[in-house]
């Protein structure tokens, strides 16, 4: 299979690699090497990032040609949520955001309404608009509606690395939106994200799982490798599953005599 011709877009950025690498809790001298483990071209980043204490600025620790996707990490509702993506704009000068508003803060759980809301505000201001949500079929198209460029279901709790608990709904989004839908947040291990990409998503995030492992950069070429597999299997059209029974793997003919 030729990868450079299985690309994809987000708006008007188009992509070969599926994988987008979180940055939130690397220190920063593995974030370059995850990177280039991953051979990610898109890593999130969140405001407060960009200079901690004025001491160290995560941008200069990302490899050129990687684009950067800030997120809205922190704002509670649709108002912080387009104030701190106005913000991201000057520092980073892109396009892309990544929207993320939670108002939970046992579960953290993204607010699929005030999302909505930010979503069409910052689409009609030109923002390339990427919406970290609970994964609800409503909901999703609501954000089509205001202008998302794809759709960011969770497959677990941030954080938990408990793999595709929203399994089947993320599959429903999938079946039904128009747009590219990257599974976010919750993604465990490698074998989860193969998963992910054999049910037809556009790509996987993953953060956590990465950044506390016991060696980085060799998790992160992992990830890079399953989510790889995955697509391949996903293209080369997955074998049938039998409800019940069995099929043999040769003909019952020609059998020895005795």
């Amino acid at each position: 299979m030729n990868h450079t011709k299985d690309t994809w877009k987000i708006g008007n950025h188009e992509f070969t690699s599926r994988f987008i690498l979180g940055s939130g809790k690397y220190s920063l001298d593995l974030i370059k090497a995850a990177v280039e483990q991953a051979k990610a071209q898109i890593i999130t980043l969140a405001l407060r990032r960009v200079n901690e204490g004025g001491a160290a600025n995560i941008l200069d620790y990302i490899p050129q040609g990687v684009s950067l996707l800030p997120n809205t990490s922190g704002a509670r509702d649709a108002q912080e949520a387009v104030r701190i993506a106005r913000l991201s704009r000057e520092v980073c000068g892109s396009d892309l955001v990544k929207i993320e508003i939670m108002r939970d803060t046992r579960y953290l759980l993204p607010d699929n309404q005030e999302t909505i809301k930010a979503t069409e505000i910052l689409a009609k201001e030109g923002f390339t608009v990427m919406p970290y949500m609970y994964p609800d079929l409503n909901a999703a198209r609501d954000m089509v509606q205001a202008g998302a460029a794809c759709i960011m279901p969770l497959g677990a709790p941030i954080g938990s690395n408990k793999g595709l608990c929203t399994k089947e709904f993320i599959q429903i989004l999938i079946d039904e939106i128009d747009l590219p839908i990257i599974v976010d947040a919750g993604i465990g291990r490698p074998s989860q994200a193969c998963e992910a990409m054999e049910m037809g998503a556009a790509a996987v995030m993953a953060n956590t799982a990465i950044a506390t492992a016991g060696d980085v950069p060799l998790m992160a070429d992992a990830f890079r490798k399953a989510i790889e597999a995955g697509r391949e299997a996903y293209l080369s059209g997955l074998g049938r599953v039998m409800e019940k029974g069995a099929s043999p793997s040769s003909p019952l003919t020609g059998y020895l005599q005795d």
